[in-house]
This record gives structure tokens, C-alpha cells and sequence, in this order.
């Protein structure tokens, strides 16, 4: 072959490829191999937990209904003897700020502080024990209480639920924002939220803690008298059961 012939093959041989380049192009399609491997695994993972979060609710529905009809029949009973049903103790509250810092106590103050009540209309779920009942009644002048319903708790936690995260208030957008804080503890939706909190169950306090302090507008219509004890016309202490109707005021 002359040296012309030999100048005219390698003219046509194609350009070689920097080894800088093939790495670069191998790492790019290693990692949209990963990333749509870890989307397949995410809408697996999605689409288990909605399932799981299904069947959590549908069993705490289940239960909920047999509590009340054990409630009912045991009233049905008591009538049909002659006697009088007392339900038991109540051990949820809900607690809810209704005045101001002016002239607090110090003591007082420190409850509320506890309480994390820091503004007015701010509420919390409360586990009712001897300790929290005394602390109650410290601060009974500047706060409303009573015993929530399944009801409340529920819309509570669902239109005016908020959650903390780094030190920041956060909404519930999604299951996810829960699990992510929560699944040590086994919870991981809105609906094991709920649970907790009206049965005051063995997670309450993670619970309870994790929620932020709910935020309420002040009550359609106004508040009748703060000065005064809800027994004598007025706002503060102790409402029982009437605190659903004023949650539905304020939610």
C-alpha cells in the first residue's frame, strides 16, 4: 500500500471518543437507571401505604361503632332495671385560651406555658389525669375546657391541623409529612392520628406533641361574659360536652 492509499483509510476512520466523555455518558445513564428504579419503588411504596391507610381507617370505624353500641346497650339496660347509666371519667379535653396576658400570675402563666397556650383562641388535646385536672384549675380564668367528641377531633385535626417540623409550622398536606416523624411510633396517617388522640392511646403524648396548637377564630357571635364561669352565663371552665357546640362556632 502506498503512502497515498494509507493517508485516504485513515481519513475515513471516525474521530476517537475522549475517555473523559465515555465516563461522563456511563455516570448519566447510571443515574437515570437509579432514579427511575427509585420511582418504581416510591409509586410502589404509595400505592401500598394508601391501601394500608385504607384498612387502618375502616378497622378504627369498626371500633368506634362497637364502643357506641356498647354505650347504648348498657343504657338500655340500666332503664329496663330502673337504674341510671354514668358513663366513665372522660380522659380527653380539649383546652382553648380565651383571655389575654394582662395581670397573669406568674404561676399562671407558667401553666399556660405548659399548656402551650401562648395566644388567645389557641387550643390543645389534653390527657385528663390528677396532675393536668390541678393544673386546669390554675389556670380555670383564662380558659375554656371540655370533653371533645370523635367528631371534633376529627375536624379538628383535619381543617385545622398543623404539625412540627424543624421548629416550623407546617400543614398536613399528605400522609407522608406524618410517617416521616411518626412511624417509630407507628403512625403513619391522619386517621391513626385521630385514634390516639380520642382514645388517648399509648401514643397520645408523641402525638399530641407533634401536633401544633390549633389556631381558632373567635366564636360566631362573640363570647357572652369572660369574666364569669360558663355555670353563671359566662365563658371560662369546665364545659363538658357543650365544648362540641362551641367548636363548631370557632373551626
Amino acid at each position: 500500500m502506498t503512502a497515498v492509499d494509507k493517508k485516504k483509510v485513515d481519513s475515513k476512520k471516525l474521530p476517537a471518543v475522549p475517555e473523559s466523555k465515555l465516563k461522563t455518558a456511563k455516570k448519566v445513564f447510571s443515574a437515570r437507571a437509579i432514579a427511575a428504579k427509585r420511582k418504581l419503588i416510591k409509586a410502589k411504596t404509595v400505592k401500598l401505604r394508601i391501601r394500608e391507610n385504607f384498612l387502618r381507617a375502616e378497622k378504627y370505624s369498626k371500633e368506634y361503632a362497637r364502643a357506641e353500641r356498647r354505650e347504648i346497650e348498657k343504657r338500655r339496660e340500666a332503664k329496663k332495671e330502673g337504674n341510671y347509666y354514668i358513663p366513665g371519667e372522660a380522659r380527653l379535653a380539649f383546652v382553648m385560651r380565651i383571655r389575654g396576658i394582662n395581670k397573669v400570675a406568674p404561676k399562671v402563666r407558667k401553666v399556660l406555658q405548659l399548656f402551650r397556650l401562648r395566644q388567645i383562641n389557641n387550643g390543645v388535646f389534653i390527657k385528663l389525669n390528677k396532675a393536668t385536672i390541678n393544673m386546669l384549675r390554675i389556670a380555670e380564668p383564662y380558659i375554656t375546657w371540655g370533653y371533645p367528641n370523635l367528631k371534633s377531633v376529627r375536624e379538628l385535626i383535619y381543617k385545622r391541623g398543623f404539625v412540627k417540623h424543624k421548629g416550623q409550622r407546617i400543614p398536613i398536606t399528605d400522609n407522608f409529612c406524618i410517617e416521616r416523624k411518626l412511624k417509630k411510633v407507628n403512625v403513619q396517617c391522619v386517621e391513626d392520628m385521630v385514634h390516639e388522640i380520642f382514645t388517648v392511646g399509648s401514643k397520645f403524648k408523641y402525638v399530641s406533641n407533634f401536633l401544633w396548637p390549633f389556631k381558632l377564630n373567635t366564636p360566631t357571635g362573640g363570647w357572652r361574659k369572660k369574666n364569669n364561669h360558663y355555670v353563671e352565663g359566662g365563658d371560662f371552665g369546665n364545659r363538658e360536652d357543650k365544648i362540641n357546640s362551641l367548636l363548631r362556632k370557632m373551626i
